[in-house]
């Protein structure tokens, strides 16, 4: 087989916008057909697309290359093979995930309406995707909209522009083009198609793009997906082990140059542990990369000469002390990984989300200073990283919320591709990933059947209501309570005979104590006859 190049495919070039609306008319027309529904044509879908990426895979890996510098290892990791295990994932439990679920917690009258919930294709959506990992941001919600038999339009990140060509062409090949089509562009385009009506919108992004989505969603009551960042913390505490934690954080700033929305934006440390954590933290660096980052053929660069600037700013504008790194280059968009002590939660380098290889280093006094400076900073970040002993890192989970957590690690649940992923609050709504991927396509739509032979007990539904039905109707409906009028549970039969019949603790205790006198007294009296 000949494999193609990215020398092969045409430029990079821009959906004409007059394009668009018949584009999205072609998806809504054919999810009308419900051609998409049988689980057979999905399946085709899917084993179409994975052949399409496998045959590709060398361009895949060229353009994750040419737009961000991925080594091939880590493009195979994050990008290429992750997206090829989600297609298998899927097709192996995609008629466990769309078969009919018999209705939980049905009580014995409905049960004969044999209560049931149906899975249905919510209809032709968008998805938008990211430039940090344009494959798998792209092509993972697509995998799970066409799993859920919707249409789909794909607007890919034009900032990896590499990927989003290949992307296309693969798309072009593997799939029914009625069904999917893929949109280039930027912002016009990107606005274009959000004039259109959508019955679900994904995203993968920035806060600030997040909310304008959400706005024009909003227009029409289209749902949201959005996947967004935050300003993460990592905590490590006087009991975390200073070389595992250093090893594991800095490994999370080298993955794609740090251009992750879910490693740690800033590092929370110990005062008591910080000389520790810094001198493991630059034996790491050295370990990682023994010839510099600049020499490191792992090693990528930022995306673009916009987003590297803003890196150098965030940099420049530091009180912080610089402790190592800090070497960028703007013509190769080269960005050393940077670490820098700071000592004040205001610092810009902690208010912003960097979206890079600067690694903030802010020392505490206590966790309880710890748990306070993180959900200051950020109440609601996509990721929490926390790392210490059982106890602390517990009481951490306990005192703060985020997206997902990893306990002794960075980012571990983000890469467990069958783990359901989303944010909280302001880093995002909605989650995918595994079955998620799944059920963020899927309307679950309760149905009942009614038998006729059952309309003699239905009877009492239909005027003139008397007294006569209400008293039936409570008798075949109304619960009874397992507590009484101060809030205590009285826990049905065990613990009424656990209580001697007693409804309170109170009640049950001087029952107890009232059982107690009684034998007592029975056993005085019956020493008292011998």
């Amino acid at each position: 087989m000949i494999h193609l190049t990215m020398a092969d495919l045409p430029p990079f070039t821009d959906t004409p916008m007059d394009k668009i609306p018949e584009l999205h008319e072609r998806v809504v027309k054919k999810f009308h057909t419900h051609t998409t529904r049988p689980l057979a044509y999905r399946l085709k879908q899917l084993r179409q697309l994975y052949w399409g990426l496998k045959d590709e895979e060398p361009a895949l890996m060229e353009a994750c290359k040419l737009d961000l510098g991925k080594s091939q290892f880590e493009t195979y990791l994050t990008e290429v093979g992750w997206v090829l295990n989600d297609i298998l994932f899927m097709c192996k439990n995609l008629e466990r995930f769309a078969k009919d679920e018999k209705a939980e917690d049905t009580n014995f009258m409905n049960s004969f309406m044999r209560p049931t919930i149906r899975k249905d294709p919510l209809g032709a959506v968008l998805i938008i995707g990211a430039h940090n990992f344009p494959i798998q941001l792209s092509l993972g919600p697509l995998i799970g909209a066409i799993s859920a038999g919707c249409t789909v339009i794909l607007k890919p990140s034009e900032n990896a522009s590499n990927a989003a060509r290949i992307m296309q062409h693969i798309i072009q090949q593997s799939l029914d083009p009625d069904a999917y089509q893929c949109v280039q562009g930027g912002v016009p385009e990107t606005t274009a198609l959000l004039e259109q009506k959508w019955d679900k919108i994904f995203y993968t992004g920035n806060a600030r793009v997040g909310t304008i989505i959400s706005k024009k969603a909003a227009e029409t009551l289209t749902p949201v997906t959005l996947e967004l960042g935050g300003r993460n913390p990592a905590i490590v505490t006087k009991n975390a082990d200073p070389r595992l934690a250093a090893r594991r954080l800095l490994w999370a700033k080298l993955v794609n140059v740090g251009q992750v929305c879910v490693s740690q934006n800033y590092i929370i440390v110990d005062r008591a542990i910080l000389p520790a954590f810094l001198q493991q933290l630059e034996i790491a660096l050295k370990e990682f990369q023994p010839r510099g980052a600049r020499e490191a053929e792992d090693y990528g660069k930022i995306i673009n000469e916009r987003q590297w600037r803003r890196l150098r700013d965030m940099l420049d504008s530091t009180s912080g002390k610089l402790l190592f790194g800090g070497n960028t280059d703007r013509e190769s968009l080269f960005f050393e990984p940077t670490v820098v002590q700071v000592e004040d939660r205001e610092d810009p380098l902690l208010t912003d989300e960097s979206f890079g290889p600067l690694i903030p280093v802010l020392p505490v006094d206590g966790l309880d200073e710890a748990i306070h400076t993180a959900n200051a900073v950020h109440a609601t970040p996509l990721g929490l990283y926390p790392f210490g002993s059982k106890a602390e890192t517990d009481k951490i989970l306990s005192s703060t919320r985020s997206g997902g957590a990893s306990v002794n690690d960075a980012f571990y649940h983000a890469s467990i591709p069958t783990l359901s992923f989303g944010g909280v609050g302001d880093s995002g709504q909605g989650a995918y990933r595994g079955k998620a991927s799944f059920d963020c396509f899927t309307h679950r739509r309760s149905i009942t059947t009614t038998p006729g032979w059952i309309e003699g007990m239905l009877a009492i539904r239909y005027p003139p209501f008397t007294d006569d039905k209400l008293k039936q109707f409570r008798k075949m409906q109304d619960m009874k309570p397992d507590f009484d009028r101060q809030g205590n549970p009285t826990g049905g039969l065990v613990w009424w005979l656990i209580g001697l019949g007693g409804r309170s603790k109170t009640s049950a205790a001087a029952r107890w104590i009232t059982l107690a006198v009684l034998a007592a007294s029975v056993r005085m009296y019956r020493q008292s006859k011998l």
